[in-house]
């Protein structure tokens, strides 16, 4: 039999993607009967190795592909990324006025990903144990397909409903744990709380399955990765110190960066910290366009949109390795504007995508403990990681909400640019704010900067352009400008919404 290299299934009929400027070329490749794909465990794998390469690499446009549009639209829609309203990308997303649309490119873009995800995973699942092969292999290749089920649905608990903790029963998005096609009949809206059940239930599952396997690379499943989801998912419902127990597992074996690291980019899947995430190669490098959006200091960045909110720099102490990423931009038409170096192309202008790092687990296992009543033990974790960074230890009040508070602060300062702004504000009922870069009399505040020539001038700030909600009020918790729309062709083609 022909070696297939991976398989992608057929969409799910009810969701089509629809085209709009700077279309891609996004025919899925090697197609294959589902008789052949399904005839071993090893054919089967195919199918998760293909629809991840889908997940991350496809997409309409080149600011919509893969799974790196949904992360970059939670950071454009929170607090501390002044999108510049001028670039292409993000100028909607960041006003507010995009992610509520649901006739847009992008809801339904990123609709169609979750679930045409999650229904290849339900065909793995439905078939793995009818295939030929090992116990071991099917045993791997079922806990990944739950693993990453899983993972698309806990991104619908996350962004298309308020916080679990503000409304567990409220209705939110449909559940499908069978293959669907075209004459599939369209379900209801399932609750938060049905949902995480299926979430939990799924990595639960996974977590036994994968406790023999060993990945080749950080592309790949483990069971480090799932108890990250875990904890995730376990902050997201309140359960503390399950989140605090998945966050100390998914970080074995994963150690802090050295300070200097901090400077290379973050673009480099073999960096220490990086528990999963997206590999790039010169040949399939198409989820690397993320980048020419984060990317505010190569040259060969083309869009450069998600310039940093120069309030967000004072939350840094000036021996923090972190604040010595930011310069003022020089170059003509961009001159005041606050750049952040986190992210940087490699030489070649690839970049590997980050999914999930050990400083994330250290900021869950953190909060967990500040939540569940235990502050000392949070503070003592938190400046774990601030040390890693140079950083001040925090030595301030051990009042639970002055911990917690801490520890957001310090979440937002150690995860710019990955995705977790939104759902943060989100989860924590929390509100995005914004303001100008005044002084106390309204006045621009004055940065130096150096133009291209060498010459050093004054000039005024800038950062955030946009400061209230598209309705002219101001931005308060639980916002349905938040929340992620159900695009209109769903709502049309599946009435039991």
């Amino acid at each position: 039999m022909k070696k297939l290299k991976y398989v992608s299934l057929a969409l799910i009929g009810l969701w089509s993607l629809t085209s709009c400027e700077s279309e891609l070329d996004t025919a899925p490749t090697d197609q294959a009967n589902s008789v052949e794909v399904f005839k071993t465990a090893e054919n089967a794998e195919t199918v998760i190795n293909g629809t991840w390469a889908k997940f991350n690499n496809d997409g309409t446009t080149f600011a919509n592909i893969g799974y790196s549009t949904v992360l970059r639209a939670s950071d454009a829609m929170g607090s501390d990324v002044a999108v510049l309203t001028n670039k292409y990308g993000f100028a909607s997303t960041y006003g507010f006025t995009e992610m509520v649309n649901n006739t847009l490119g992008r809801p339904l873009f990123i609709w169609t990903m979750l679930y045409s995800t999650i229904n290849n995973m339900n065909n793995v699942i439905a078939r793995i144990d009818g295939t030929e092969g090992s116990q071991e292999k099917k045993d791997q290749v079922k806990g990944q397909a739950k693993a990453l089920r899983a993972f698309c649905y806990l991104n619908i608990a996350s962004f298309y409903q308020f916080s679990y903790l503000k409304d567990k029963t409220a209705l939110t998005a449909p559940i499908y744990t069978e293959p669907s096609s075209t004459s599939t009949g369209g379900k209801k809206k399932s609750s938060l709380e049905d949902i995480y059940a299926l979430i939990k239930s799924d990595l639960t599952d996974a977590d036994n399955l994968l406790k023999n396997y060993t990945r080749n690379n950080k592309d790949k499943i483990n069971r480090n990765v799932v108890n990250g989801i875990l904890a995730r998912v376990y902050l997201n419902t309140g359960e503390w110190s399950k989140a605090s127990a998945a966050a100390k597992i998914a970080k074995e074996g994963f150690t802090l960066m050295a300070p200097e690291k901090y400077k290379e980019g973050f673009n480099d899947i073999n960096n220490v910290e990086w528990i999963w995430g997206h590999a790039q190669t010169q040949e399939q490098s198409d989820a690397s366009y993320a980048f020419h959006y984060l990317d505010v200091s190569s040259s060969g960045s083309y869009y450069y949109s998600f310039m940093a909110d120069p309030f967000f720099k004072n939350l840094f102490d000036t021996n923090d390795i972190r604040s010595q990423l930011f310069s003022w931009d020089g170059l003509p038409a961009r001159e005041g504007l606050l750049r952040y170096a986190k992210f940087k192309f490699k030489p070649n202008l690839i970049a590997d995508i980050v999914y999930m790092r050990a400083a994330e687990m250290y900021l869950i296992e953190a909060e967990s403990e500040a939540r569940n009543g235990n502050p000392a033990q949070a503070v003592a974790i938190l400046n774990q990681l601030r040390s890693a960074r140079n950083a001040n230890v925090y030595s301030g009040p051990l009042a639970q909400n002055d911990v917690v508070n801490e520890i957001l602060i310090e979440r937002r300062k150690e995860l710019f640019g990955e995705g977790f702004a939104l759902s943060d504000i989100i989860r924590t009922q929390g509100t995005v704010e914004r303001k100008p870069f005044v002084d106390a009399d309204g006045k621009p505040i004055k940065v130096q900067i150096t133009t291209p020539n060498g010459t050093i001038k004054t000039v005024d700030g800038r950062g955030h352009s946009i400061f209230d909600l598209p309705n002219k009020k101001a931005f308060t918790p639980n916002s349905n400008y938040y929340l992620f729309s159900i695009p209109q062709k769903e709502i049309e083609n599946n009435p039991n919404l």
